[in-house]
Protein backbone atom coordinates (compact mmCIF):
# COMPACT_ATOMS: atom_id res chain seq x y z
CA UNK A 1 0.00 0.00 0.00
CA UNK A 2 2.53 2.30 1.11
CA UNK A 3 4.10 2.16 -2.53
CA UNK A 4 1.14 3.12 -4.38
CA UNK A 5 0.66 6.23 -1.89
CA UNK A 6 4.32 7.49 -2.83
CA UNK A 7 3.49 7.19 -6.84
CA UNK A 8 0.51 9.46 -5.76
CA UNK A 9 2.58 11.48 -4.36
CA UNK A 10 5.49 11.04 -7.03
CA UNK A 11 2.78 11.77 -9.64
CA UNK A 12 1.70 14.74 -8.28
CA UNK A 13 -2.14 14.36 -9.42
CA UNK A 14 -3.93 14.02 -6.02
CA UNK A 15 -7.18 12.93 -7.45
CA UNK A 16 -8.68 11.85 -10.55
CA UNK A 17 -4.97 10.15 -11.62
CA UNK A 18 -3.77 7.32 -12.55
CA UNK A 19 -4.69 5.19 -9.51
CA UNK A 20 -8.20 5.93 -10.06
CA UNK A 21 -7.92 4.76 -13.33
CA UNK A 22 -6.00 1.41 -12.45
CA UNK A 23 -8.76 1.06 -10.05
CA UNK A 24 -11.73 1.15 -12.50
CA UNK A 25 -9.61 -1.12 -14.20
CA UNK A 26 -9.34 -3.83 -11.95
CA UNK A 27 -13.17 -3.38 -10.30
CA UNK A 28 -14.06 -3.86 -13.31
CA UNK A 29 -11.93 -7.17 -13.65
CA UNK A 30 -13.68 -8.33 -10.19
CA UNK A 31 -17.39 -7.42 -10.82
CA UNK A 32 -17.01 -8.13 -14.87
CA UNK A 33 -18.67 -4.53 -15.30
CA UNK A 34 -17.79 -2.90 -18.88
CA UNK A 35 -17.57 0.22 -17.63
CA UNK A 36 -16.53 1.03 -13.72
CA UNK A 37 -16.33 5.08 -12.95
CA UNK A 38 -15.28 6.05 -9.77
CA UNK A 39 -16.39 8.65 -7.65
CA UNK A 40 -16.09 10.37 -4.38
CA UNK A 41 -19.09 8.80 -2.34
CA UNK A 42 -21.56 5.89 -2.97
CA UNK A 43 -24.14 8.95 -2.70
CA UNK A 44 -22.68 10.80 -5.54
CA UNK A 45 -22.74 7.41 -7.30
CA UNK A 46 -26.30 7.04 -6.89
CA UNK A 47 -27.20 10.66 -8.20
CA UNK A 48 -24.90 10.69 -11.19
CA UNK A 49 -26.16 7.32 -12.18
CA UNK A 50 -29.52 8.58 -12.22
CA UNK A 51 -28.59 11.78 -14.07
CA UNK A 52 -26.37 9.80 -16.64
CA UNK A 53 -29.63 7.78 -17.04
CA UNK A 54 -31.67 10.48 -17.93
CA UNK A 55 -34.30 11.18 -15.60
CA UNK A 56 -35.98 14.42 -15.36
CA UNK A 57 -37.39 16.43 -13.16
CA UNK A 58 -40.52 14.49 -11.50
CA UNK A 59 -40.07 10.94 -12.60
CA UNK A 60 -40.72 8.67 -10.16
CA UNK A 61 -38.34 6.00 -8.33
CA UNK A 62 -40.08 3.41 -6.68
CA UNK A 63 -37.58 2.81 -3.51
CA UNK A 64 -37.77 0.06 -0.71
CA UNK A 65 -39.12 2.13 2.81
CA UNK A 66 -36.15 0.73 4.73
CA UNK A 67 -32.50 1.21 3.86
CA UNK A 68 -30.28 4.28 4.42
CA UNK A 69 -31.56 7.59 3.77
CA UNK A 70 -29.39 8.08 0.71
CA UNK A 71 -31.45 5.57 -1.42
CA UNK A 72 -34.43 7.86 -1.24
CA UNK A 73 -32.45 11.56 -1.35
CA UNK A 74 -30.42 10.55 -3.77
CA UNK A 75 -33.41 10.49 -6.11
CA UNK A 76 -34.36 13.85 -4.99
CA UNK A 77 -31.19 15.32 -5.42
CA UNK A 78 -31.40 13.80 -8.92
CA UNK A 79 -34.66 15.65 -10.01
CA UNK A 80 -36.73 12.69 -8.94
CA UNK A 81 -39.43 11.85 -6.72
CA UNK A 82 -38.64 8.75 -4.63
CA UNK A 83 -41.94 6.09 -3.99
CA UNK A 84 -41.38 4.10 -1.20
CA UNK A 85 -42.54 0.61 -1.22
CA UNK A 86 -42.44 -2.07 1.39
CA UNK A 87 -39.57 -4.96 1.87
CA UNK A 88 -39.46 -8.05 1.84
CA UNK A 89 -39.16 -9.42 5.49
CA UNK A 90 -36.78 -12.43 4.43
CA UNK A 91 -33.48 -10.26 2.45
CA UNK A 92 -34.78 -6.58 3.80
CA UNK A 93 -34.69 -5.63 0.26
CA UNK A 94 -37.44 -4.24 -2.03
CA UNK A 95 -40.49 -6.75 -2.56
CA UNK A 96 -40.83 -7.32 -6.22
CA UNK A 97 -45.02 -7.53 -5.87
CA UNK A 98 -44.91 -3.78 -3.95
CA UNK A 99 -43.66 -2.61 -7.37
CA UNK A 100 -46.92 -2.81 -9.00
CA UNK A 101 -49.60 -1.60 -6.36
CA UNK A 102 -47.05 1.70 -5.99
CA UNK A 103 -45.84 2.16 -9.29
CA UNK A 104 -47.98 5.13 -10.82
CA UNK A 105 -47.86 6.56 -14.97
CA UNK A 106 -45.17 9.23 -13.79
CA UNK A 107 -42.97 6.32 -12.56
CA UNK A 108 -39.63 5.64 -15.01
CA UNK A 109 -37.50 4.01 -12.79
CA UNK A 110 -37.10 0.75 -9.79
CA UNK A 111 -34.39 1.46 -7.06
CA UNK A 112 -33.80 -2.03 -5.22
CA UNK A 113 -31.00 -1.66 -2.27
CA UNK A 114 -29.13 -4.82 -1.33
CA UNK A 115 -28.68 -5.15 2.59
CA UNK A 116 -26.39 -6.92 4.96
CA UNK A 117 -25.54 -10.04 3.20
CA UNK A 118 -27.46 -10.44 0.66
CA UNK A 119 -29.22 -9.01 -2.75
CA UNK A 120 -32.66 -8.33 -3.63
CA UNK A 121 -34.69 -10.75 -5.61
CA UNK A 122 -33.70 -9.32 -8.78
CA UNK A 123 -35.28 -11.82 -11.36
CA UNK A 124 -38.64 -10.57 -10.15
CA UNK A 125 -37.68 -7.58 -9.89
CA UNK A 126 -36.58 -7.38 -13.45
CA UNK A 127 -39.53 -9.04 -14.77
CA UNK A 128 -42.19 -6.60 -13.05
CA UNK A 129 -40.26 -3.70 -14.61
CA UNK A 130 -39.64 -5.21 -17.91
CA UNK A 131 -43.53 -5.61 -17.66
CA UNK A 132 -44.32 -2.38 -16.87
CA UNK A 133 -41.00 -0.37 -19.01
CA UNK A 134 -39.13 0.41 -16.06
CA UNK A 135 -35.42 1.13 -16.01
CA UNK A 136 -33.69 -0.43 -12.82
CA UNK A 137 -31.08 1.07 -10.99
CA UNK A 138 -29.57 -0.73 -8.16
CA UNK A 139 -28.42 0.48 -4.81
CA UNK A 140 -26.18 -2.17 -4.57
CA UNK A 141 -23.24 -0.07 -1.95
CA UNK A 142 -22.91 -3.26 -0.16
CA UNK A 143 -22.87 -5.21 -2.65
CA UNK A 144 -19.05 -5.67 -3.26
CA UNK A 145 -18.46 -9.44 -4.04
CA UNK A 146 -22.27 -10.29 -4.07
CA UNK A 147 -23.51 -12.20 -7.15
CA UNK A 148 -26.84 -13.44 -8.49
CA UNK A 149 -27.34 -15.50 -11.75
CA UNK A 150 -23.58 -15.54 -12.13
CA UNK A 151 -23.83 -11.20 -12.21
CA UNK A 152 -22.29 -9.33 -9.39
CA UNK A 153 -24.69 -7.04 -7.92
CA UNK A 154 -25.37 -3.56 -10.12
CA UNK A 155 -25.39 -5.64 -13.11
CA UNK A 156 -28.58 -6.56 -13.75
CA UNK A 157 -30.56 -3.51 -14.80
CA UNK A 158 -29.08 -0.08 -15.88
CA UNK A 159 -26.29 -0.38 -13.65
CA UNK A 160 -25.64 0.18 -10.05
CA UNK A 161 -23.25 1.80 -7.30
CA UNK A 162 -20.51 0.50 -4.90
CA UNK A 163 -19.45 2.40 -1.61
CA UNK A 164 -16.25 2.41 -0.07
CA UNK A 165 -17.10 4.39 3.26
CA UNK A 166 -14.64 2.69 5.41
CA UNK A 167 -16.97 0.47 7.11
CA UNK A 168 -17.90 -1.54 3.91
CA UNK A 169 -16.14 -4.81 3.11
CA UNK A 170 -14.07 -3.19 0.74
CA UNK A 171 -13.43 0.17 2.57
CA UNK A 172 -10.97 3.21 2.10
CA UNK A 173 -9.93 5.54 4.50
CA UNK A 174 -12.59 8.19 3.72
CA UNK A 175 -15.52 8.65 1.37
CA UNK A 176 -15.51 7.15 -2.30
CA UNK A 177 -17.69 5.13 -4.71
CA UNK A 178 -18.36 3.64 -8.12
CA UNK A 179 -20.68 3.24 -10.75
CA UNK A 180 -20.79 0.24 -12.34
CA UNK A 181 -22.76 -0.30 -16.16
CA UNK A 182 -22.40 -2.16 -19.35
CA UNK A 183 -23.96 1.03 -21.28
CA UNK A 184 -21.28 2.77 -22.79
CA UNK A 185 -23.36 5.70 -23.33
CA UNK A 186 -24.23 5.56 -19.28
CA UNK A 187 -20.81 5.23 -18.70
CA UNK A 188 -19.66 8.73 -20.25
CA UNK A 189 -22.59 10.84 -19.19
CA UNK A 190 -21.17 9.77 -15.42
CA UNK A 191 -17.75 10.36 -16.63
CA UNK A 192 -18.47 14.08 -17.48
CA UNK A 193 -20.94 15.02 -14.91
CA UNK A 194 -18.17 13.78 -12.02
CA UNK A 195 -15.78 16.49 -13.46
CA UNK A 196 -18.16 19.07 -13.93
CA UNK A 197 -19.55 18.28 -17.49
CA UNK A 198 -16.53 17.90 -19.29
CA UNK A 199 -17.05 15.21 -22.20
CA UNK A 200 -13.73 14.46 -22.45
CA UNK A 201 -10.67 12.62 -21.26
CA UNK A 202 -9.50 14.35 -17.59
CA UNK A 203 -8.90 11.34 -15.94
CA UNK A 204 -5.21 11.73 -15.19
CA UNK A 205 -4.92 14.21 -18.06
CA UNK A 206 -3.77 17.96 -16.62
CA UNK A 207 -4.77 19.69 -19.94
CA UNK A 208 -8.13 18.22 -19.62
CA UNK A 209 -9.60 20.44 -16.70
CA UNK A 210 -9.45 23.37 -19.58
CA UNK A 211 -11.68 21.85 -21.67
CA UNK A 212 -15.03 22.63 -22.48
CA UNK A 213 -18.03 21.91 -20.61
CA UNK A 214 -21.23 19.69 -22.04
CA UNK A 215 -23.20 19.17 -19.36
CA UNK A 216 -23.85 20.93 -15.60
CA UNK A 217 -21.88 18.71 -13.63
CA UNK A 218 -20.66 18.18 -10.20
CA UNK A 219 -17.33 17.64 -8.58
CA UNK A 220 -17.03 14.44 -7.70
CA UNK A 221 -13.18 13.00 -8.30
CA UNK A 222 -12.39 10.15 -6.35
CA UNK A 223 -9.15 11.03 -4.77
CA UNK A 224 -6.14 8.88 -6.03
CA UNK A 225 -5.43 8.28 -2.10
CA UNK A 226 -8.13 6.54 -1.78
CA UNK A 227 -7.77 4.59 -4.69
CA UNK A 228 -4.43 3.41 -4.16
CA UNK A 229 -5.72 1.96 -0.67
CA UNK A 230 -8.68 0.57 -2.12
CA UNK A 231 -6.25 -1.65 -4.99
CA UNK A 232 -4.29 -2.75 -2.30
CA UNK A 233 -7.10 -3.75 -0.55
CA UNK A 234 -8.80 -5.16 -3.21
CA UNK A 235 -6.05 -8.11 -3.42
CA UNK A 236 -7.38 -9.51 -0.27
CA UNK A 237 -10.74 -8.86 -0.31
CA UNK A 238 -11.87 -12.66 -1.19
CA UNK A 239 -10.51 -14.24 1.64
CA UNK A 240 -11.55 -11.42 4.10
CA UNK A 241 -14.93 -12.65 2.33
CA UNK A 242 -14.21 -16.17 3.29
CA UNK A 243 -13.19 -14.61 6.76
CA UNK A 244 -16.57 -12.73 7.53
CA UNK A 245 -18.74 -15.91 6.35
CA UNK A 246 -16.82 -18.25 8.94
CA UNK A 247 -17.23 -15.54 11.54
CA UNK A 248 -21.07 -15.23 10.46
CA UNK A 249 -21.36 -19.33 10.53
CA UNK A 250 -19.97 -19.14 14.21
CA UNK A 251 -22.96 -16.77 15.00
CA UNK A 252 -25.39 -19.04 13.66
CA UNK A 253 -24.41 -21.84 15.72
CA UNK A 254 -23.81 -19.81 18.36
CA UNK A 255 -27.34 -17.81 18.41
CA UNK A 256 -29.26 -20.52 16.75
CA UNK A 257 -33.27 -20.66 18.44
CA UNK A 258 -32.82 -17.80 20.35
CA UNK A 259 -33.03 -14.93 17.59
CA UNK A 260 -34.38 -14.52 14.62
CA UNK A 261 -31.06 -14.70 12.53
CA UNK A 262 -30.09 -14.01 9.08
CA UNK A 263 -31.73 -15.99 6.20
CA UNK A 264 -29.71 -16.03 2.94
CA UNK A 265 -31.91 -17.97 0.16
CA UNK A 266 -28.91 -18.20 -1.62
CA UNK A 267 -25.63 -18.89 0.49
CA UNK A 268 -22.98 -19.22 -2.16
CA UNK A 269 -23.66 -15.51 -3.25
CA UNK A 270 -24.23 -14.40 0.05
CA UNK A 271 -21.84 -12.02 1.52
CA UNK A 272 -21.36 -10.47 5.38
CA UNK A 273 -21.58 -6.66 4.94
CA UNK A 274 -22.78 -7.15 8.75
CA UNK A 275 -24.06 -10.04 10.67
CA UNK A 276 -27.93 -8.94 11.08
CA UNK A 277 -30.08 -10.29 13.86
CA UNK A 278 -33.54 -9.07 15.15
CA UNK A 279 -35.04 -9.31 18.90
CA UNK A 280 -37.91 -7.68 20.54
CA UNK A 281 -36.51 -5.47 22.81
CA UNK A 282 -33.91 -4.39 20.56
CA UNK A 283 -33.46 -1.11 22.23
CA UNK A 284 -33.05 -3.22 25.46
CA UNK A 285 -30.46 -5.67 24.08
CA UNK A 286 -28.29 -2.44 22.57
CA UNK A 287 -27.86 -1.17 26.19
CA UNK A 288 -27.31 -4.70 27.30
CA UNK A 289 -24.42 -5.08 25.55
CA UNK A 290 -23.41 -1.64 25.32
CA UNK A 291 -22.42 -2.53 29.32
CA UNK A 292 -20.76 -5.15 28.81
CA UNK A 293 -18.04 -3.14 26.32
CA UNK A 294 -19.86 -4.51 23.45
CA UNK A 295 -20.64 -2.36 20.24
CA UNK A 296 -23.94 -2.73 17.89
CA UNK A 297 -25.33 -0.80 15.49
CA UNK A 298 -29.09 0.03 14.91
CA UNK A 299 -30.52 -0.51 11.19
CA UNK A 300 -32.75 1.43 10.11
CA UNK A 301 -34.42 3.47 13.45
CA UNK A 302 -36.22 5.32 11.52
CA UNK A 303 -38.18 4.00 7.98
CA UNK A 304 -37.69 6.08 4.84
CA UNK A 305 -41.37 7.14 4.70
CA UNK A 306 -41.41 8.66 8.41
CA UNK A 307 -38.12 10.42 7.81
CA UNK A 308 -38.69 14.24 8.77
CA UNK A 309 -37.37 15.50 5.61
CA UNK A 310 -40.11 13.47 3.36
CA UNK A 311 -43.36 14.40 6.07
CA UNK A 312 -44.45 16.47 3.50
CA UNK A 313 -45.61 13.13 2.10
CA UNK A 314 -47.98 12.21 4.31
CA UNK A 315 -46.36 8.93 5.41
CA UNK A 316 -48.25 7.82 8.59
CA UNK A 317 -47.07 4.60 10.48
CA UNK A 318 -48.68 1.23 9.55
CA UNK A 319 -48.23 2.60 5.80
CA UNK A 320 -45.33 0.09 5.56
CA UNK A 321 -45.64 -2.25 8.09
CA UNK A 322 -42.85 -4.65 7.37
CA UNK A 323 -40.20 -1.83 7.02
CA UNK A 324 -41.55 -0.35 10.23
CA UNK A 325 -40.97 -4.04 12.06
CA UNK A 326 -37.52 -4.34 11.07
CA UNK A 327 -36.87 -0.56 11.84
CA UNK A 328 -38.32 -1.59 15.55
CA UNK A 329 -35.90 -4.65 15.70
CA UNK A 330 -32.98 -5.66 13.68
CA UNK A 331 -29.37 -4.59 15.11
CA UNK A 332 -26.20 -5.42 13.46
CA UNK A 333 -23.43 -7.44 15.60
CA UNK A 334 -20.10 -7.01 15.52
CA UNK A 335 -18.83 -8.30 12.56
CA UNK A 336 -15.19 -7.59 10.83
CA UNK A 337 -12.32 -9.68 9.55
CA UNK A 338 -10.04 -9.07 12.79
CA UNK A 339 -12.73 -9.96 14.97
CA UNK A 340 -11.61 -13.27 16.66
CA UNK A 341 -13.71 -16.38 17.00
CA UNK A 342 -13.67 -16.29 21.04
CA UNK A 343 -14.56 -12.15 20.70
CA UNK A 344 -17.81 -13.48 19.03
CA UNK A 345 -18.55 -16.22 21.33
CA UNK A 346 -18.43 -13.58 23.99
CA UNK A 347 -21.30 -11.56 22.28
CA UNK A 348 -23.35 -15.03 21.80
CA UNK A 349 -23.03 -15.44 25.59
CA UNK A 350 -24.18 -11.92 25.90
CA UNK A 351 -27.22 -12.06 23.45
CA UNK A 352 -28.34 -15.76 25.42
CA UNK A 353 -28.10 -13.97 28.78
CA UNK A 354 -30.54 -11.23 27.77
CA UNK A 355 -32.75 -13.46 26.15
CA UNK A 356 -32.99 -15.97 28.56
CA UNK A 357 -31.84 -14.76 31.92
CA UNK A 358 -29.27 -17.07 32.75
CA UNK A 359 -24.85 -17.06 32.40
Amino acid sequence: MSARVDDVFDNGKFSHGKQVGELERALAGYTGARHVVGVNSGTDALVLLLRGLGIRPGDEVVVPAYSFIATATAVVLAGGEPVFADIDPVSYALDPAEIDRVAGPRTRFVLPAHLFCQMADMSAIDAVANDRGLTVVEDSAEGIGMRQRGFHAGLHGAGGVLSFFPSKTLGALGDAGAVLTDDARVAEAVAALRHHGRFSNTLDNFPGIATETGAAGTNSKMDDIQAAVLLAKLEHLDEEIVRRAELAERYRQGLDGLVRLPQAPDPESAVFYVYLIEVDDRDGLVDFLARRGIGTETYYPVPLHLQPCFAGRGHRWGAFPRAEAASERAVALPLYPDLEPEQVDRVCAAVREFVTGRV
